[in-house]
């Protein structure tokens, strides 16, 4: 039992089996894919399980906020995402906005008031460092403002130009093309601007009152009702962690975490509960779904929201991840960019993937196969999900290259010419 501010919980285990088949339903995993096509419903759903996506500019297979959707959904048009985010093409209303949630993210809109407690905070963690320019050069951070008013949605490089920067114009300010750009991001990190369009990866300033709803803009709620939220949608996208895990989703700090957590199960919103093998104490939605089973299959790109937290991949998969894209290349294990293989609720395999858009095919550098996985049926539904990767990428084919123990019957499996 645990004993909470008046009350008596009595504390249920879960095992690790049950503890990972809670989390892949509650990302979207255990839901049926669309059986036509893919549409601005079917997107909400998923956005519904993920609560954000995770922006990221490496573009070397797929940029990384398109790829969460297409795990959990498949094959989808190319400008839904666009459409709900920065689109004006259409007059529907835009679904997601941009902000500093888990890392530079896109939330759905009425999310963006739960955090405008960071935004007084300047974004938090090294982005305050940019709040200097408030008191080195408050003028600049004026004048991009009033320009942004004037000539928005623009990039920074356009702003640089447009106030002179890095050159003296007449009697003006001499500002410095870095400041420039560091006032565009203090200004974001602040909720003075935001993200009206993007020009391929590059962010169009506006301000916010051309971009979201008057009644998302008036709301403020208190600090501690927001994280309260925040840590709820961590709950919710999770379905069971601990408290490390929620308060990761929304990189709060662990005051935060630790009191919207005791609120929330003490509200019944939050159950605590014991996952066999881990040695920190975890909390299940009350709503969490524990399928009897997960079937399907799945890439995940590496900033996928089921596998971000690498400690918890660890313990819900036994699945060791790291990103090697900072490693040198004669010192990586698997490769530049690698995917992790969802096949049926585990994962079992990993692929390093680059989009060759130049010959037409996806290029598979590496193949590895967990220890375990059974190479008779992980092989086919790899070379089948590299291949339906292929085809929604727009590209002819897969190429398998030599490296890793399943480079040899993939490649026989997609006939790729390596």
């Amino acid at each position: 039992m645990s004993v909470g501010a008046g009350t008596i919980w009595r504390v249920q285990t879960m095992s690790i089996e049950s503890a990972r088949r809670t989390a892949l339903a509650a990302q979207g995993f255990a839901d049926s894919r669309p059986a036509g096509e893919v549409n601005r419903r079917h997107l909400q759903r998923a956005l519904g399980r993920t609560k954000l996506l995770q922006l990221d500019s490496v573009n070397v297979a797929v940029r990384a906020h398109y790829m969460p959707v297409y795990s959990r959904l498949g094959a989808y048009p190319a400008d839904l995402v666009d459409d709900a985010a920065w689109s004006h093409r259409t007059r529907r209303p835009r679904l997601l906005v941009e902000y500093w949630a888990h890392e530079a993210s896109l939330i759905p809109v009425e999310d963006w008031p739960l955090l405008r407690w960071r935004m007084r905070e300047y974004g938090g963690a090294w982005r305050r460092k940019f709040r200097t320019l408030l008191e080195r050069a408050p003028q600049l951070v004026d004048d991009v403002l009033a320009a942004v008013k004037d000539l928005g949605p623009i990039g920074a490089g356009a702003l640089e130009r447009e106030l002179g920067g890095g050159q003296k114009q007449g009697t003006g300010p001499w500002w410095n093309r870095t400041d420039t750009k560091h006032a565009c991001e203090l200004l974001f990190a602040m909720g003075e601007l935001t993200t009206g369009a993007r020009r391929g990866f590059e962010r169009l300033y506006d301000l916010p009152e051309r971009v979201l709803p008057a009644d998302v803009l008036a709301a403020d709620p208190e600090d501690d009702v927001a994280i309260r939220g925040l840590v709820e949608r961590s709950a919710q996208a999770l379905g069971v962690g601990t408290e490390s895990d929620l308060r990761d989703y929304y990189r709060l700090s662990p005051a935060q975490s630790k009191q919207a957590v005791a609120e929330l199960v003490e509200d019944g919103v939050l159950e605590p509960v014991t996952v066999r093998g881990w040695r920190q104490p975890a909390y299940r939605h009350a709503e969490a779904r524990v399928p009897r089973k997960v079937t399907g299959r799945a890439l995940l790109c590496p900033f996928d929201p089921l596998i971000w937290e690498r400690s918890r991949t660890e313990r819900l998969f036994g699945f060791r991840y790291r990103i090697e894209i900072y490693v040198p290349e004669p010192k990586r294990q698997y490769g530049y960019y690698v995917f992790p293989f969802l096949l049926d609720g585990r994962l079992v395999a990993r692929v390093d993937l680059k989009a060759d858009r130049t010959a037409g095919v996806l290029r598979v550098p590496g193949a590895f196969a967990e220890p375990g996985a059974d190479l008779a049926s992980v092989v086919p539904e790899l070379a089948g999900a590299l291949g339906d990767m292929a085809s929604w990428l727009g590209l002819g084919g897969v190429a398998v290259g030599e490296r890793g123990d399943l480079a040899t019957a993939l490649r026989t499996t997609t006939r790729g010419d390596g």
